[in-house]
């Protein structure tokens, strides 16, 4: 088997691989066998797309610990019927303008248009905003300094994206329960929470787990988008090496997350099945 040599600190496209009678040690050249060369470089890489893996595992994890509940808060709030003027309602005419301000639910409005806002937006702007913009209005980094207050930030952005994207499957789950199976609770004595909770909330989650499937395999692909931030995720580790002239790194990539979104495929489907005695 012939051996050849590497000429490192050179484009990896321009790099010479000859016969050379080079003593072992040189500074410049190291004696390689090509096919050995080619498996170094491979662990090389995989070892550089874990570490970058690892940070996407943890904005995806992180963001779905926060955004699952605060997305059914969410929900609450736009499903609210607070109206504090409604005592009023029997003093103003029917038709009169007036009358909007006695029908007005304050705190679902306000949810409502916060929920039009985030998901009227692209998620990259946000992240941009949320990290830039304190820095940038009050002269005051709140996420700090490093890889650590990038990662916050980014948590924070997709937390507040992804629990309004929820609010609206969990709505549409709760309003998808016929209500005379709540009214018989009411009749059975049961009261709102436990009605909830025993009655609204595992049909619910039976009706939500698709349209939810669907988007926390889009947040799985989402993550990449920290890069806008320098958070080195496993898109960022990639594309490191189109520095040295390697492109394949980059495509590489993409079988972490094939590999990813195919187990939450199975997980999905197994949870699908579970819940199919609600037929």
């Amino acid at each position: 088997m012939q051996t050849y040599v590497f000429a490192f600190g050179l484009p990896l496209s321009q790099a010479v691989f000859r016969k050379t009678a080079r003593p072992f040690g040189d500074p410049l050249y190291l004696n390689f066998n090509y096919e050995e060369w080619g498996y170094i470089m491979l662990a090389t890489v995989t070892a550089s797309l874990l570490e970058g893996f690892g940070t996407t595992l943890q904005l995806f994890f992180l963001t779905l610990v926060f955004s699952l509940p605060l997305g059914l808060l969410v929900a609450f709030g736009s499903m609210s019927k607070w109206a504090p003027l409604r005592f009023l309602r029997h003093r103003i005419k029917e038709g009169s303008r007036l009358s909007a301000l006695v029908r007005l639910r304050p705190i679902s409005a306000l949810v409502d248009v916060i929920v039009w806002v985030i998901r009227g937006t692209p998620l990259v702007l946000q992240l941009i905003v949320i990290y830039y913009g304190p820095g940038l209005l009050f002269d005051n980094n709140i996420w700090g300094s490093g890889d650590r207050g990038r990662v916050i930030a980014t948590i924070a952005a997709f937390v507040i994206n992804y629990s309004c994207y929820f609010s609206v499957i969990y709505r549409g789950g709760i309003e998808g329960v016929p209500a005379g199976q709540r009214e018989a609770g009411e009749v059975l004595g049961m009261t709102k929470g436990q009605i909830f909770g025993r009655v609204t909330l595992l049909q619910m989650v039976k009706r939500v787990i698709p349209p939810m499937s669907n988007e926390i395999i889009t947040l799985v692909k989402d993550t990449s988008l920290a890069r806008v931030i320098a958070v080195t995720e496993v898109i960022k580790a990639g594309e490191t090496y189109l520095k040295k002239g390697l492109i394949w790194p980059l495509f590489y990539t993409a079988v972490f997350y094939l590999v990813f979104v195919g187990l939450l495929t199975i997980l999905f489907n197994y949870i699908e099945r579970r819940l199919s005695y609600f037929k």
